[in-house]
């Protein structure tokens, strides 16, 4: 199984943005989290951050016929972007989206999530575990 983890804005700055919110863990070991876990499930995986609309939607394109499942974190695209949206649609890549944060209790824009219209679940306010729960999700459905 091959698996593609996309992260939006801002997740770069993972442990400095509102720890409170997003909690401690950097960027660096968010990626060394999900390798490690991509590695125990023999899964090979490519990891990429940005905090481009466009790079994002190219990345989704450049997937079609690559990999066999997406991993999303599209941050604060995921209230604005119909592009994402459609680019998922557009390679049709079983995905799960993700959110370190419950985005359900926090500001009234964050409640909409254009992606998980595409998405297989949307997984939220579980921290950096939301991504191994993705990851574990993608394989049993790739695998069925």
């Amino acid at each position: 199984m091959k698996l593609l983890v996309i992260n939006g804005p801002n997740l770069n700055m993972l442990g400095i943005r509102e720890p409170n919110v997003y909690g401690k863990t950097t960027y660096l070991e968010l990626e060394s989290f999900i390798k490690g876990i991509c590695v125990q499930e023999d899964i090979q995986v490519e990891v990429m951050q940005s905090n481009h609309e466009g790079v994002i939607v190219d990345t989704i394109q450049a997937a079609y016929q690559v990999f066999d499942g997406i991993v999303i974190n599209p941050a604060a695209f995921t209230h604005t972007s119909i592009a994402i949206l459609d680019a998922l649609k557009a390679v049709g890549i079983p995905t799960v989206e993700v959110h370190l944060s419950n985005i359900y209790e926090r500001e009234e824009f964050r409640h909409i999530s254009y992606i998980s219209n595409y998405c297989i679940k949307t997984i939220y306010g579980e921290g950096i575990q939301g991504y191994q729960k993705a990851i574990m999700l993608l394989k049993e459905t790739v695998s069925s």
